[in-house]
């Protein structure tokens, strides 16, 4: 047998990729089924859960890796003619299946490969050369356009599968013909056949489809990145006005950051920095739970065992603003989740007149505010959840 094809079999490392291939479809299809059944309210669920996906997310990069070095040499194979030539709706619906077949083995694990890039922090790929891609920022918006491919392609690669399989065993038993004795270990008794004709049609066929197929992904996943603020916060006033600022979270999960961000807040602050004594200042601040966004967790972050968003959709820190011993203090209380806790928080200011900016970031203990109560495991979700609040506030009155 010889490596490379001929006009009539199907040379040996072609035969090697298409079983590989098979072996790892017929691996991940179940893999990533069974992965997104599990429920993950405990520790020793969500580590099972996490490693089912990374499992899956990296045999769905070796299936893409596989896949292209398979077009590669496809590409400079001639190949075998089919049995069935002179059937020409068979041979259509035939090399239609094959270009679809092409496409998905490209298109299912490389959306799936740039969804996990665009995301952050749960399940990564087991292999040393990071969870990031080139050209791909982290971003919700990219995440769920390419999650949204990845299920319609997969959709196509079952489907195609199926229709591959039905095919063979239909030459197989009712043809009795060569067709799948070509693919398996050996050499198929295949008489000489005659040239058929290359017609586009098969291929425009498929890329219409797979036009179709994006066109389905893009609809499903249109939306903004920031999912609008339930409720909507009312605008305050007070001493200071905040003109522009965030406050960020990240938290730790198997080990790596996920960043997110609160997109409803409001600040009321009172501060005189040359007010006698410690005292200088009062601080409200009032956060919507809804309006964060935590990349790939945030369904769950709003869930009961964490922020608990139905019951409890605010947040509010209350505390006065004294003077440090290197800058200010905001001694008060957060209230969240049902808690109040008592919070520290020392910052430097900047102020330029009638401007002032004010950049810190803090840890908080998940655990305090009952988030995450089973998650008992820091490999599974950090206790610290990282807090970095920066914004730039103008005074309403000048200071004379």
């Amino acid at each position: 047998m010889t490596l490379g094809n001929t006009t009539t079999h199907y040379g040996s490392l072609i035969k090697i990729f298409h079983w590989l291939t098979a072996l790892l479809i017929l691996t991940l299809i179940p893999l990533g089924w069974y992965a997104g059944q599990l429920p993950h309210e405990t520790d020793a669920e969500l580590a099972t859960k996490a490693q089912l996906f990374s499992a899956h997310k990296t045999i769905g990069v070796a299936t893409f890796l596989v896949a292209l070095a398979r077009i590669f040499w496809a590409a400079f194979q001639p190949r075998p003619r089919l049995l069935n030539a002179d059937r020409k709706i068979e041979s259509f619906v035939a090399k239609l299946v094959h270009w679809l077949l092409y496409g998905a083995l490209v298109a299912v694990p490389l959306s799936g490969w740039i969804g996990h890039a665009a995301s952050a922090g749960f399940a990564p790929i087991w292999w040393p050369f990071g969870q990031d891609l080139p050209l791909v920022p982290k971003s919700t918006r990219i995440e769920h356009l390419f999650e949204s491919l990845h299920w319609i392609s997969g959709r196509v690669l079952i489907l195609s599968l199926f229709l591959h399989v039905a095919g063979a065993l239909k030459h197989h038993i009712i043809d009795r013909d060569a067709t799948l004795k070509r693919m398996l270990p050996g050499h198929a008794n295949v008489p000489p056949l005659p040239e058929s004709a290359r017609h586009p049609a098969p291929l425009l066929a498929a890329l219409a489809l797979w036009s179709v197929a994006i066109g389905l992904a893009t609809l499903s996943s249109a939306g903004p990145d920031q999912p609008t603020a339930v409720p909507t916060l009312t605008a305050v006033s007070s001493d200071w006005t905040v003109t522009q600022g965030s406050i960020e979270i990240g938290v730790t999960q198997f080990g790596s950051e996920v960043a997110g961000t609160f997109a409803d807040w409001t600040a009321a602050i009172t501060f005189d920095e040359n007010a006698p004594g410690r005292n200088v200042g009062h601080v409200t601040t009032t956060i919507s739970i809804p309006s964060l966004t935590l990349g790939s967790v945030t369904q769950q972050a709003m869930g009961a065992d964490f922020f608990d968003a139905d019951n409890h959709a605010i947040a509010t820190y209350e505390a006065d603003i004294n003077r440090g011993n290197d800058g200010f203090v905001a001694d008060g209380t957060l209230s969240l989740r049902g808690k109040v806790v008592p919070v520290s928080l020392p910052f430097h200011l900047s102020i330029d007149e009638n401007t002032a900016s004010l950049q810190t970031s803090f840890a908080l203990d998940r655990r305090a505010f009952g988030i995450g109560a089973n998650l008992k495991d820091e490999s599974s979700l950090a206790f610290d959840v990282q807090v970095r609040i920066a914004l730039t506030a103008t005074r309403s009155t000048p200071a004379e």
